[in-house]
């Protein structure tokens, strides 16, 4: 199925704005949250270039990404909770790598922290707020609408006439130790 997203950005902590017009493929084994999830990672690490991957289709590739012309990975964007295997090799491949975990993300740090990912401290791990994903699961549709702004690290989203607030925790997947 296919889900169609116009998104107005107003991300003012990055200083970045812009109207996204998207249309996302839903794969069979694809959950709601996870698709959302999904499209909220593309709009808050938005910059041109980015693009949406085989994804599920293809286990080489992340959900998001951004590639230079000479085929360099610049951001390598990950949905869910990878295996520590997986993010060991994008952080090694990539640039920048960034997870947005929508389920227990502790679990994944934990796991990542005991399998030893290259470079773990430097991939950021954001965690999505289940109660986001359910309010903007009630009204999923095959054409949406929302005006996404993220200002003083909340982030708003307008979809229909409601407004749904949170806050995504921010920070390494694998904390520095001391």
């Amino acid at each position: 199925m296919i889900h169609r997203f116009e998104i107005g950005l107003a991300d003012v902590d990055r200083g970045v704005y812009a109207d996204l017009d998207l249309r996302v493929a839903r794969h069979p084994s694809e959950d709601v949250p996870y698709l959302l999830t999904r499209v909220l990672a593309y709009a808050l690490e938005y910059e041109p270039g980015l693009a949406f991957s085989k994804g599920l289709s293809e286990s080489d590739e992340p959900a998001v990404w951004h590639r230079s012309d000479d085929g360099r990975v610049l951001l390598w964007l990950e949905v869910g909770a990878p295996a520590p295997d997986r993010l060991h090799r994008a952080s090694k491949l990539a640039e920048r790598v960034v997870v947005y975990c929508h389920r227990r993300p502790d679990l994944l740090q934990q796991k990542c922290q005991k399998e030893g990912v290259h470079k773990g401290e430097r991939i950021r791990l954001v965690a999505v707020p289940g109660v986001l994903l359910d309010a903007l699961g009630a009204q999923l549709d095959r054409n949406n609408r929302w005006d996404v702004s993220v200002h003083e690290g909340r982030t708003s989203v307008v979809c229909g006439n409601e407004v749904h607030e949170a806050v995504l925790a921010s920070g390494p997947l694998i904390p520095a130790t001391s």
